[in-house]
Parts: C-alpha cells; structure tokens; sequence
C-alpha cells in the first residue's frame, strides 16, 4: 500500500468509527446480539462502522461468532 492509498483509506474512515479499543471491548456483547438475530448496528453504530473498517477487528467478531454459533444459546 502506497501513501496515497493509506490516505485515500484514512480519508474515507467513518467518523462514527470507535476504534479497536471500544469495539473490543464490547465486542462480546455486539456478538451475542447478531447470534441472537437482532440488530447490534442499530445500538452500536460506531461498532459497526469500525468493523467494517479494520479487518483484525473483523476477524475476531467473525471467530467469536462462529463460536458463539456453535455453542448455542445458553
């Protein structure tokens, strides 16, 4: 990735985008609201737009709910 491209992408950040250290935070709960079928984005915009924007973070929400898929509800 280039200079440019790394602006290009910082330029079209959301700023709603909480960052890796809120989201991971809450991280835990906005996968127990998607495994159980409701909106977490309507609740946590900031989530959302963050894990859209940073594949770790993206990565860990997809992990945790696979596992949280597995196990099933409680």
């Amino acid at each position: 990735m280039n200079g440019f491209s790394r602006l290009e992408r910082f330029l079209r950040t959301d700023p709603r985008d909480v960052g890796c250290g809120e989201a991971m935070e809450i991280l835990h709960v906005y996968v127990e609201l998607v495994a159980a079928g409701e909106d977490p984005e309507a609740r946590y915009p900031g989530v959302a737009a963050h894990l859209r924007a940073c594949g770790p973070c993206e990565e860990d929400f997809a992990g945790l709910l696979a596992a949280a898929r597995l196990i099933g509800p409680e």
